[in-house]
């Protein structure tokens, strides 16, 4: 028997689900980290927390990161973290800029966003935040200021996962991998990739961010799997893709600051990668609502995940925003899960449970969430754009609203969005070879 120590991100404190004929999971006692039993009796109960109950649960994590990096970091009146004493001006006239120099402001760093014709200018103050913010606001009415909002993958899952140990995958199973074509390149702004991992050497893989340091993370290797990632019989959406990966984190307190996450796209629009994979969430703002619109107008996909704060909760970003492609997901037996959000922001649905990604530096976890079913929309639609297009873009998405399959409501459904896509894909995510370690 093998048991391989299994952590993964997701975007709430939810319990991963087993693998079909697997042997059930033994866990060790996990309190200090508040998090559920990796079982089926945990799954099941997830299904019976209603949605205030999921918001809670990652308000309790944004509380503890708060709590933590209270130097740094603090609330905005609705709840949000954003980071201390930091207000977003985009593209200021000079005028308004001078204004706030004059009263008291300052401009700790500028980001020029040439691809979209714009700027964004961090400014500083020693006042409340909010005071400040409302001060720019009525200085200068018709500007767009906001706070500097974190954007997260909202929870963690962990624990110790037993399985059957495999030997070498044959050569049948190598094939199942579908070749991709030619010039397939997909955007990924996350925290950082492990390109160590067995199924992301295939790949070739384009960092950003950190200052050229890599900071190899959990969930942003997890998804960069479910992407471009090969594997013996597992593999993602688009295996062997070419990987444009910006880590927003950097093991930072202030990691996923909109600074950092328009600054990444700023990147990948410079680079012309056309489909951009964002498994992050967070409140609506200004700045970056303007840097998604500027690159859904260019021809760009952004396929977000939905979130999970339950079917109730209010809608997170970006995937809210217009243009986005919102994702869902669905366990095995095509369900939406029941953490998951929903409404109009909802495109597609896809696999999001009931199958494992790859766990950094190596090995596979079990995951759940929308985190993990947006990756698969965008490595699908990655194959059939392959550069900026506006309109070849919007062709790219009817065709995968053609090929959906549709359970819900006919059109756009709030909970399947525009129906299932990417079914296909779940068992060779769910038959990852847990290999000897």
């Amino acid at each position: 028997m093998l048991c391989a120590a299994v952590q993964a991100v997701a975007q709430v404190r939810l319990p991963a689900v087993r693998l079909p004929n697997l042997p059930p999971a033994s866990l060790p006692s996990l309190p200090e980290q508040g998090l559920l039993p990796l079982d089926a009796e945990a799954s099941a109960a997830l299904g019976q927390l209603d949605s205030r109950s999921l918001r809670e649960l990652r308000q309790q994590r944004i509380h503890e990161l708060l709590r933590r990096h209270r130097d740094v970091l603090e609330a905005d009146p609705h709840g949000a973290p954003i980071v201390r004493g930091e207000l977003l001006a985009f593209s200021p006239p000079e005028s308004a800029l001078a204004s706030a120099l004059a009263a008291g402001f300052t401009v700790l760093r500028e980001q020029d966003l040439p691809e979209i014709g714009a700027r964004i200018v961090v400014l500083h103050t020693h006042a409340d935040t909010a005071a400040a913010l409302a001060q720019l606001k009525r200085s200068d009415p018709s500007g767009r200021y906001d706070f500097n909002h974190l954007y997260l993958p909202s929870g963690r899952l962990s624990g110790a996962l037993t399985a059957a140990a495999r030997g070498p995958v044959s050569g049948a199973e190598r094939g199942g991998a579908p070749a991709m074509p030619a010039g397939t390149r997909i955007g990924l702004i996350d925290d950082g990739v492990d390109a160590r991992h067995p199924s992301l050497r295939p790949s070739t893989i384009h960092a950003h961010g950190c200052a050229g340091e890599g900071v190899p993370a959990v969930h942003g290797t997890a998804i960069a799997s479910l992407l471009a990632g090969r594997d013996g019989r597992f593999h993602g959406a688009a295996p062997g893709a070419e990987l444009y990966a910006a880590d927003v984190f950097c093991g930072q307190a202030t990691g996923g600051s909109v600074d950092q996450v328009a600054e990444a796209f700023a990147w990948l629009m410079h680079e012309q990668v056309p489909v951009i994979n964002v498994s992050l969430v967070g409140p609506p703002d200004r700045t970056l609502e303007s840097v998604v619109a500027g690159a859904v107008a260019r021809g760009y996909l952004i396929v977000a995940a939905v979130g999970n704060d339950g079917p109730a909760a209010p809608p997170l970003y970006p995937a809210a925003w217009p243009g986005v492609v919102g994702v869902t997901a669905v366990d095995a037996r095509h369900r939406v899960l029941p953490e998951a959000e929903r409404g109009p922001q909802v495109k597609f649905a896809a696999p999001g449970a009931d199958m494992s990604a790859a766990l950094a530096p190596r090995g596979y976890a079990l995951v759940r969430g929308t985190s993990f079913a947006a990756p698969l929309v965008a490595g699908l639609l990655a194959q059939s754009l392959h550069s900026p297009d506006k309109a070849v873009a919007d062709a790219t998405l009817t065709g995968l609203e053609q090929r959906a399959q549709h359970p819900g409501a006919p059109g756009l459904d709030p909970v399947y969005g525009y129906g299932l896509v990417g079914l296909e894909l779940a068992p060779a995510a769910t038959l990852a070879g847990l290999r000897s370690q």
